[in-house]
């Protein structure tokens, strides 16, 4: 809901504390800005006050209104709120009986509505709009959210009107940091001209030095004389204070402040205009062919991101006056599968702040600092509980599974030795997808991200999977692919919890005939001369090779069966000519391979779920985490291990050592963001919010019977199976936050453009006025994804869901 026009120009006006002269000084802006315009009735000023508490005739649009009276109509004034009690907001609105509490969405959707309001009037002069707080940049709006947080979604460049009186210094320079830290642009920094304390002497020098820095730059820092003292009567005091305000319009201070911020918005329009012609003559994108970019009209400018929302830059309205620049596009791919607690959230942010401001960045081997040792200790007591020893830190996913691979190879090669120096390659599942590293590309099977890569050497075997979904209104297995004798290709389900009740399919005949399918491809893989160091398998959904929903039984099944097959693992390198080994005598020992989860995208709750394990039944030997780990904030990744791995690495010979790193392990401000993101996952995991998405699940009376732990998404189950009955889709599925959608397509797969042709209308803005918003959206060829946040609001999920419906609906119809 950010609000941009090209010829309405807006600040908010906030306060280093209370009594700071916010009034004052925002209504001597509004006169300079007023008499500087020309005689167009078109150029107008707007005031408006959120909230405004005490007594009636001394709120503060009835003084901007009394001191501006000369310059009606051009001048226009509003208070969304009064409150007839001299206390803070929160305190006022409870004790005004007669009102109900207003929430900071409708402050927020109050402004909004009169900046658009606003912007009707606008000519191709440039008008003005001035939102001034209550008291200082933390004091509570109604709701008790604190200001700095709830006007966050607009973002609004700002003016602080700083404290001249004793401790004003602290309170400016601790009010800007708090503002700085929450994503706003201030553009000034005003204050009264006090002689005595001298305060705007010290902060122009503070500032001044912060001009040097990528973000003060932009800020200039203004003494306005200080106004007379109050008078008794209050004519005289009216009279004293209508000369006041003559008098400073003609010091030369309020012009120049005014042109400032007319530059600065100005600036800020072309800096926007023009990134994305900027960046196709410098930027190299990710997974984007350079030449199908034309004229960059595709190009998504994301002015700032808050919650679940982008506030991208629309360039297509050029210079269209009455409608905002600015809109609202849900992060429909949560920034490729990273953010789980919203964008630009405020306790993610302190944690990074805190952690630079205390460590930066510190040197990890044989040191430790709290936030790797809190993190660490967590991880393991949650979903390294019951399995995991060890955690080792590294960058990003891709780098963590670089990690993970080594672990496992390495404990392979000591356990069973390797006489011939086979290759050891990995055993995974077709569309696996571990990160585009050379080793992680390597470890799974050629196809698209890798095949184009000249290094690339597909190092293993990969099994087909059997997928679930819902088609044609029913939840399904399908086992074509494996081309079993025994079964059908496909086996239905009363509901999706059926599927994922395991204890219990693991006595049906399918789970038999899975464990004979994988143990005659094993060997067979043996009796042709290959060699194994390790599974690896993204259990539960494999994301970037199509949001691939594979059979939990069959993940299940495979595990078991890896570790029912040492004998088979020493085959492949010895060819069978040593002796059996004696038993392993430590029970928490890795079986058969080490077991890799590759946990980087499902992992910590994005489909439900803390871990896989649980619902599996089964724990794995090395687990990566990263996406999700931070929140999104920042690039961070854990790998656990189980201590059988760790001894592997064991010893008195630094050679014996797992000799890898990186120059940022353990990060002290991913540690600390990480902490304060798993601890706020495992906090609202356990707070009920998410009660109302379960109850969906929870009312279909075939899952009554479920043994062992339930699945659940944010995605209404009807929903799913609504949509699964069109003609354009193939099958639907979703856990957690994920939802996939895969559309019949003859040329199915990665470059199919179905997928993005079909999504196209979600660019366009849908819901309330208030609260419309589009869709930024990714797609992988002819499967349509979109996932949220973790504390996404349940209306959304309705909203979207009926958009997607209409636009499957109309696509069906031809």
């Amino acid at each position: 809901m950010g609000l941009l026009f090209p010829h309405l120009r807006i600040h908010q006006v906030f306060g280093a504390n209370t009594d700071v002269g916010k009034t004052i000084i925002t209504t001597a802006l509004i006169r300079a800005t007023a008499k500087r315009a020309s005689d167009s009735l078109r150029s107008t000023v707007h005031y408006v006050k959120p909230v405004s508490t005490g007594h009636p005739q001394d709120a503060d649009d009835v003084h901007v209104s009394r001191f501006t009276d000369g310059l009606r109509p051009r001048v226009q004034i509003s208070c969304l709120f009064k409150f007839n009690e001299p206390v803070s907001p929160h305190l006022a609105a409870t004790q005004a009986a007669s009102k109900q509490v207003p929430s900071d969405e409708i402050l927020v959707d109050g402004i909004s509505k009169v900046a658009r309001s606003a912007s009707s009037y606008c000519s191709k002069e440039l008008s003005s709009m001035f939102v001034e707080t209550a008291g200082g940049v933390h004091s509570p709006t109604p709701s008790g959210t604190s200001q700095a947080d709830a006007y966050r979604l607009l973002r609004l460049p700002i003016i602080l009107i700083g404290d001249s009186k004793l401790g004003g210094i602290s309170a400016t320079i601790s009010a800007y940091e708090s503002l700085l830290l929450r994503g706003y642009d201030v553009d000034s920094v005003l204050l009264f001209k006090d002689d005595y304390y001298k305060n705007w002497e010290y902060l122009s020098g503070w500032f001044q030095k912060k001009k040097d820095s990528t973000i003060g730059s932009r800020i200039q820092v203004h003494a306005i004389s200080q106004p007379p003292p109050k008078l008794s009567d209050p004519d005289k005091d009216a009279v004293s204070l209508e000369g006041y305000y003559e008098d400073i319009a003609s010091e030369g201070e309020l012009p120049s402040i005014i042109e400032h911020l007319n530059r600065a918005h100005l600036n800020r329009l072309e800096d926007l205009q023009s990134m994305p012609h900027r960046s196709l003559e410098s930027v190299w994108w990710p997974f984007v062919q350079h030449g199908l970019l034309g004229d960059g009209r595709d190009i998504t400018v994301i002015d700032s991101a808050h919650n679940d929302t982008f506030e991208t830059f629309s360039h297509h309205l050029g210079k269209k006056l009455n409608t905002s620049h600015l809109v609202p596009l849900f992060d429909g791919s949560a920034s490729w599968w990273t953010q789980s607690l919203g964008h630009a959230n405020p306790d993610l942010t302190l944690a990074a702040a805190y952690a630079a401001g205390r460590y930066g960045h510190v040197i990890f081997p044989q040191a430790i600092h709290g936030p790797a040792l809190e993190l660490t200790e967590r991880l393991l007591r949650g979903p390294g509980k019951g399995w995991a020893s060890r955690v080792f830190f590294s960058d990003n996913g891709s780098t963590g599974m670089e990690v993970a691979l080594k672990m496992a190879v390495r404990a392979t090669s000591l356990r069973y030795g390797n006489p011939g120096s086979k290759e050891l390659g990995v055993i995974g599942l077709k569309g696996s997808y571990h990160g585009d590293t050379i080793g992680a590309m390597d470890a799974c099977e050629s196809g698209v991200f890798n095949a184009a890569v000249e290094w690339h050497r597909e190092r293993g075997f990969w099994f087909d999977v059997p997928t679930v979904g819902v088609r044609g209104g029913r939840v399904v297995v399908s086992t074509e692919a494996l081309g079993l004798r025994e079964t059908a290709k496909a086996e239905e389900f009363d509901s999706i919890s059926q599927v994922y009740d395991i204890r219990r399919r693991l006595q049906q005949p399918l789970a038999q005939e899975y464990r004979r399918y994988i143990q005659s491809t094993l060997e067979q893989q043996v009796a042709q001369g290959h060699a194994f160091g390790a599974l690896v398998i993204e259990p539960l959904l494999m994301g970037a090779g199509g949001m691939i929903f594979v059979d939990p039984l069959f993940h299940r099944v495979l595990v078991d069966v890896v570790r029912m097959s040492e004998d088979l693992f020493l085959k492949a390198l010895d060819g069978g000519k040593r002796e059996k080994k004696s038993p392993i005598d430590v029970a928490s020992a890795w079986r058969g391979l080490p077991v890799v989860f590759d946990e980087v995208f499902v992992g910590l709750y994005r489909l439900g779920l803390q871990t896989s394990a649980p619902l599996l039944g089964v724990n794995p030997d090395i687990l990566v985490l990263a996406k999700i780990l931070t929140g999104g904030l920042l690039p961070l990744s854990a790998t656990l291990a189980s201590q059988s791995i760790f001894d592997a690495f064991y010893g008195k010979q630094k050679m014996d050592a797992l000799l890898h790193g990186h120059s940022y392990t353990a990060y002290p401000v991913g540690c600390a963001v990480a902490n304060e993101s798993v601890n706020s996952l495992e906090r609202i995991s356990h707070s009920g919010s998410w009660n109302t998405a379960k109850k969906q699940w929870d009312a279909i009376p075939s899952e009554k019977d479920m043994d062992g732990q339930r699945v659940w998404s944010f995605w209404n189950p009807q929903f799913l199976l609504d949509i699964s009955m069109l003609d354009s889709v193939e099958a639907t599925m979703a856990l957690g936050t994920v939802l996939a959608i895969h559309l019949r397509d003859q040329s199915a797969g990665y470059q199919s453009i179905t997928g993005q042709n079909l999504l196209s209308p979600l660019l366009n803005t849908f819901g309330d006025e208030s609260s419309a918003f589009g869709v930024h959206y990714r797609t992988l060829g002819n499967v349509i994804y979109l996932m949220s946040s973790l504390n996404t609001p349940q209306a959304i999920f309705s909203l979207l869901e009926n958009r997607l419906s209409e636009i499957l609906q109309r696509c069906s119809k031809g």
